[in-house]
């Protein structure tokens, strides 16, 4: 199993403090994923390419689809310190935003990938919540057919979900999202944005969290696939050293 940590690009100095705190309490996690998130001056590019030469780490940044121009370079494809990119369809732009956005598919950004900067894993993303599970798998057949190389999933908050798409992807180089969702408020803004649905007894507690992403770890280590870990509003040091033994197995 391969772990990584994704790091949000707040700032160059916030992101460095955020890579010391996963050196120091997962030492063996050697691989990072930054997003691009447009709220945030520092492009995920940028972002990964500067962690992995001063950490030595691998990195994969977040591309979002529909920030490409046609013809525009890629991001990312002339760095060497790149091995990978996730593409990524992007959010829509807030309303009164001044950037432009294009209507790229993943499937076209990534195909453009595999043309252009063949030396770079292209790797792209499944969301089992956001509409039917059969327009998702149909959508992952494009990607794939596009030259996709594996899968970042959206976070997943059920065993039995996570199962049932393990057995969907089964032939897939996947990493298995794990994500804590502390209390009621960011409960309600995975529902209403990304339309998860919670299971009844589900504990939003730091320490029902961390019990449940060891109880997926263990999961994803015995099906021999790779995760990785959004530790979004959380304590960085308290929920990642409450998984250092599921990850060294």
């Amino acid at each position: 199993m391969r772990v990584s940590v994704e790091l949000v690009p707040r700032s160059e100095d916030a992101l460095f403090d955020d890579v010391a705190v996963v050196q120091k309490v997962l030492p063996q996690v050697d691989l990072l994923n930054i997003p691009d998130l447009i709220r945030f001056d520092l492009r995920s590019d940028d972002a990964a390419a500067q962690v992995n030469r001063r950490s030595g780490m691998d990195v994969i940044p977040h591309i979002r689809a529909i920030d490409i121009a046609p013809g525009a370079p890629l991001p990312g494809a002339d760095r060497p310190e790149l091995k990978s990119v996730l593409v990524v369809a992007g959010d829509p732009l807030p309303a009164g935003s001044d950037r432009v956005s294009y209507p790229n598919t993943s499937a076209e950004i990534i195909a453009r990938y595999r043309k252009e900067a063949p030396h770079l894993d292209v790797y792209a993303v499944f969301d089992p919540y956001r509409r039917a599970p059969w327009l998702e798998l149909e959508d992952i057949a494009r990607k794939k057919d596009a030259g996709a190389c594996g899968f970042f999933t959206q976070p997943l908050f059920d065993l039995h979900m996570l199962q049932l798409s393990m057995d969907w992807l089964r032939d897939d180089t996947v990493f298995w999202g794990v994500s804590p969702v502390l209390g009621e408020r960011s409960r309600r803004y995975w529902e209403r944005v990304n339309h998860v649905v919670f299971p009844k007894d589900y504990d939003d507690t730091l320490e029902g969290n961390v019990h449940l992403a060891r109880q997926m770890l263990t999961q994803v280590r015995e099906k021999n696939d790779n995760a990785y870990l959004m530790p979004l509003k959380v304590d960085l040091a308290s929920y990642l050293g409450g998984l250092g033994d599921i990850i060294t197995g």
